[in-house]
């Protein structure tokens, strides 16, 4: 098959196959392959057998000047009394080929008129008769028909092509999008942290009493690495925070934390207009500030897509602390969007977003995320979070 190829590719293809058609042609005319005797008019069938084999030469340069030339002079033939020559059909039915493949349907289909003209009402003189036109315009039709096939195809693979190639791309973009809000957010927290760390080694140095040089030197050694980091991270993550669209920083506020989820539940119950409920089972542990965050952008993220997909709907949020792990469920009894591993690649270019957002977060967290339809309807989201080892107070 790919040889096949390789040698339609070939660049003197036409030419050859010209050539090789013309001699055949000609043999034939000079010699028939039949008990009648040579044609009368010679130069009139020789000029017959050229013009519908020569013009295949020009396919690939000028291709409908050619398929013209090779379809008048196929239906010429019959009309000067005698079959056209057996090289003329390939060459008429390659020429016809690459018409369908290469040139619009309106052009296919102009070029198809004559076969059914001829067809339809062939000379009484015609060789062949009307079998003959309707056995012609059958071929004709069929390799115009296998060209546009092969048109069409060739295209629905390169549409579908490219939506995929689009919709990876806005994938992609989504979630590189999602994984920066995520660093962001993961920076402030980080970034408290390591402050608190600097702060405690400068202030255990400056007000322990009796406290060694080498362990005064130790603790100013912690401070300055931890300053030094502090300096590394904001600078390797600076390129994450668009300067141009942040907020002001009389505006920015500390990252939110389970203790917020009350007041997240209270503002949902207001402007959905619907029941909200919060739930908390199990004993309550501190929790990494990180884990909480991720935590609360999933209520947060579930009640936006509730309220979008359910409008009115009720939902239930329930915290489950159990035993190494921290479950997090929010169902509700409306519609939903539909339970998909990844969003729809051909949906709307923010389609599907608000769930990508979440699976990016649990699997930062290392933890795993299910979403589908409720057993009664409704759409369920639900993250088990993996527990770390809580901050100090």
């Amino acid at each position: 098959m790919s040889a096949l190829r390789r040698l339609g590719r070939a660049p003197d293809l036409p030419l050859v196959a010209a050539a090789a058609l013309c001699a055949a042609g000609l043999l034939q005319a000079v010699v028939p392959l039949d008990d009648r005797p040579p044609a009368a008019d010679i130069p009139l069938t020789l000029a017959l057998v050229l013009g519908s084999t020569a013009p295949l030469a020009f396919a690939r340069s000028q291709l409908l000047p050619a398929a013209t030339a090779v379809t008048a002079a196929t239906l010429l033939t019959p009309l000067s009394g005698r079959l056209p020559c057996a090289a003329a059909l390939p060459a008429l039915a390659a020429l016809l080929y690459l018409t369908g493949l290469r040139c619009p349907p309106r052009t296919a289909l102009l070029l198809a008129v004559p076969f059914v003209a001829y067809a339809l009402g062939p000379a009484p003189t015609a060789a062949g008769g009307k079998p003959f036109g309707v056995a012609l315009l059958a071929g004709a039709a069929a390799a115009l028909a296998a060209g546009a096939a092969r048109r069409a195809g060739g295209e629905a693979a390169a549409r579908s092509a490219a939506e995929g190639a689009y919709a990876h791309t806005v994938l992609e973009h989504a979630a590189r999008g999602e994984r920066a809000r995520i660093a962001r957010e993961l920076h402030d927290v980080v970034a408290h942290h390591i402050s608190t760390l600097s702060v405690q080694a400068e202030t255990a140095r400056l007000t322990t009493p009796g406290l060694p040089p080498l362990g005064a030197e130790r603790l100013l050694a912690i401070g300055d690495t931890a300053r030094q980091a502090l300096t590394e991270m904001r600078r390797l993550l600076g390129v994450l925070r668009d300067d141009a669209s942040a907020e002001a920083p009389a505006t920015r506020r500390p990252q939110p934390g389970l203790d917020q989820l009350l007041t997240l539940v209270d503002e949902a119950r207001d402007t959905a207009g619907g029941g909200v409920r919060l739930v908390v089972r199990g004993r309550i542990t501190p929790l990494d500030p990180g884990l909480q965050l991720t935590a609360y952008r999933i209520v947060q993220e579930a009640l936006t897509n509730a309220r979008r997909h359910a409008p009115g709907a009720p939902v239930d949020v329930e915290l489950h602390y159990a035993e190494g792990a921290l479950r997090v469920t929010v169902r509700d009894i409306g519609a939903g969007p539909a339970p998909t591993a990844a969003p729809d690649p051909h949906a709307a270019p923010d389609a599907g977003h608000g769930l990508l957002g979440m699976r990016e977060r649990v699997a930062m967290a290392g933890g795993t995320l299910r979403t589908e339809h409720g057993p009664a309807g409704g759409f369920v989201v639900a993250a088990e979070l993996p527990l770390r080892e809580a901050a100090a107070a």
